[in-house]
């Protein structure tokens, strides 16, 4: 059983997880309204990654005999002004949740809460992952350009992500 403190913080973590996926969405639909297919799925598929971490908290909270408490989700910015912007947000994105990550490992040490600790070490791993991706995607972007035909090629092997 986890503290009713550690509860909360993990239903806060669900609600910005299930917020990810919102905002991916809206990126998904900004890229596939430029053409950009192979984007818009990248962000579909990262979209859909994040309701799966929601859904690990979810029954993390559920094993632990806590209740999942659901909030309204915030509307994401849907005006980007390209599709390096989008990226860019991206990044920042994940770092917010890798530090919100961060706190709840703080959290579950502070509460000397083994079980939550092991827990979110998927997570911890999981967002160097989300955030080595992103910037290996800002990067091709930086080298190649942001338009033309290296934004094409960029559409191309993002489309292959399944």
């Amino acid at each position: 059983m986890i503290s009713e403190k550690m509860a909360k913080a993990i239903n806060e973590q669900i609600n910005k997880e299930i917020y990810s996926a919102y905002l991916y969405v809206g990126m998904a639909a900004y890229a596939g309204g430029l053409g950009l297919g192979g984007i818009a799925n990248w962000f579909q598929l990262q979209a859909k990654e994040e309701l799966g971490h929601a859904q690990k908290f979810m029954h993390y909270l559920s094993e632990q005999g806590s209740d999942l408490v659901l909030k309204a989700i915030a509307a994401p910015d849907q005006k980007f002004t390209s599709v390096a912007a989008t990226f860019d947000k991206t990044l920042e994105h994940e770092k917010e949740v890798t530090a919100s990550i961060r706190d709840l490992v703080t959290l579950a040490k502070k509460e000397t809460d083994y079980a939550t600790e092991i827990f979110l070490q998927w997570f911890v791993t999981e967002q160097i992952e989300e955030e080595v991706s992103v910037s290996d995607i800002i990067q091709k972007l930086a080298i190649g350009g942001k338009m033309g035909n290296s934004l094409l090629m960029l559409d191309k092997t993002l489309g292959l992500r399944k």
